[in-house]
């Protein structure tokens, strides 16, 4: 194990093809399969091209402010808490660095959960992955890619982009077959979605969360930038990576409304993916996408697995964490933030055991807790354009601020999309994490709390507060 006062070790570079696939292998997970159930339940096949229109332009301008920023400012790496920090201060990027980890490894837990309920259609002790075994047998898969990954990151990043290819091949497939199979007087039953909400604006709302889960990972290569072999590439890589899932994504929730009536599809065990194509070619449609999961979903986990680490890794580096997670070893593997990721995913596993609904829940949360760190870098894009910092010689700036103003505004409606309680209990989280906060603090003889930071700091505690309060009141439920 490396010492924090030692050389570091360099860093392994890859390439933008590696970067590309961090990106689609960060981005194509557990949420592709749950995409027809997940709209379904919510929506029709307008209100569904009409989500991924704004969900589309949204998330692309979010791509686009992450392409722009690390060319604005190449000295920050692993950017979703770096620019947080940078525009609005260091316990704003401490919570955006917690929250984006916390979403990371909580979005974990989802992909255990959807597999063990996959493998819960031939094992039926699995259930719907949130049975005592479903979580023992996760639980050693999640110390299994612990140990992997500690061997090196130059070799996981290798892994993760052979498994990126593996798994389109199926969800191409399904897209494919199911075209093929499907039946236009089944999409125009479906073309509304009057069941579900009176208005289209709702049923348009309703989806908008779904699609914030699916789309993580766009900030992928930003996340992963010290490891660059370019800068450029960073900002290529984000830009094909999100391009190429938007088109995968929205192919599979439209395809899907023409094979089964929406209140059908809507009643489907998840992983959705597979039922909808058993009714499209039959049993054996839901054992291919049964196995195209398992490597989807495993090769996601290593990809968000990764990011999780180098996310408390360099804030550890940047001082903005305790020195125990700025160890590496001889490979280049964050060893502490690893271990500390790992634990978290492993609390979050027992915790499905006591919840109502494992896999939506821990999917609906990932959305949340991700949200916060997206909206600091939005709006750090924002006052940089708005400010004129980092155009100086007249670089044009115009289109940057229409591109972080349109991102701002989009991320702002999420986290109202969100809703109240989602929000609530994100911060059950962020109160108690300060202490790694005051323990940075005070390992550097620093101040603990400035005094906005206080006020901050006891703004978060209340609300955690109103959030623990509601949780044990039943008026929030897991």
């Amino acid at each position: 194990m490396v010492d924090q006062h030692s050389p570091p070790p360099r860093a392994a570079k890859v390439s933008r093809l590696t970067l590309t696939a961090m990106v689609v292998g960060s981005m194509v997970g557990a949420g592709v399969f749950s995409l027809p159930q997940r709209f379904a339940q919510e929506t029709g096949v307008l209100g569904a091209l009409i989500a991924w229109s704004v969900a589309g332009t949204g998330m692309l301008m979010l791509a686009l402010v992450f392409q722009r920023l690390a060319l604005r400012r190449p000295d920050l790496d692993a950017g979703v808490f770096a620019y947080a920090k940078a525009g609005f201060g260091e316990y704003v990027g401490f919570f955006s660095a917690v929250g984006y980890w916390a979403s990371a490894c909580v979005g974990n837990v989802t992909y255990w959960v959807l597999i063990m309920s996959t493998l819960g259609a031939a094992v039926p002790a699995f259930g719907s992955g949130d049975t005592v075994l479903a979580v023992a047998v996760s639980s050693v898969g999640l110390w299994l890619f612990f140990l992997m990954i500690r061997r090196g990151v130059r070799e996981a990043t290798a892994v993760n982009r052979v498994v990126t290819v593996a798994k389109l091949v199926p969800i191409v497939v399904f897209v494919l077959l199911a075209l093929f199979a499907l039946d236009p007087q089944v999409l125009a039953g479906n073309l509304t979605g009057e069941a579900h909400a009176e208005t289209l604006f709702e049923q348009v709302r309703g989806t908008l969360l779904v699609t914030v889960f699916v789309f993580l990972g766009v900030e992928g290569a930003s996340v992963y930038s010290r490891h660059a072999r370019r800068r450029e590439h960073v900002g290529q890589a984000t830009i094909l990576g999100f391009l190429s899932v938007l088109a995968v994504f929205a192919s599979v929730t439209v395809v899907s409304y023409g094979i089964l009536p929406l209140e059908e599809i809507a009643e489907l065990q998840q992983p959705s993916m597979a039922g909808t194509l058993e009714a499209a070619v039959g049993p054996w449609g839901a054992t291919f996408v049964a196995a195209g999961l398992i490597v989807a979903v495993l090769g996601a986990y290593l990809a968000w697995t990764l990011m999780a680490a180098e996310v408390l890794f360099v804030a550890a580096k940047d001082e903005d964490m305790p020195r125990f997670l700025a160890r590496s070893n001889h490979r280049d593997a964050p060893v502490n933030a690893l271990l500390l990721s790992t634990l978290l995913s492993q609390t979050v596993l027992v915790l499905t055991l006591f919840s109502e609904n494992a896999f939506d829940f821990a999917l609906d949360m990932t959305a949340a807790l991700t949200l916060i760190p997206f909206l600091f870098a939005a709006a750090y894009a924002l006052k940089l354009a708005v400010g004129g910092s980092t155009y100086e010689n007249g670089a044009p700036r115009r289109t940057d601020l229409v591109i972080a103003a349109a991102a701002t505004a989009y991320t702002v409606f999420l986290v109202v999309a969100a809703g109240p309680e989602l929000v609530l209990v994100s911060f059950v989280f962020y109160a108690p994490a300060t202490v790694l906060f005051v323990v940075s603090r005070r390992e550097r003889n620093r101040r603990v709390f400035w005094p906005g930071e206080l006020v901050l700091f006891g703004l978060t505690v209340l609300i955690a507060a109103v959030a623990v309060v509601s949780l044990m009141a039943g008026w929030v439920t897991l």
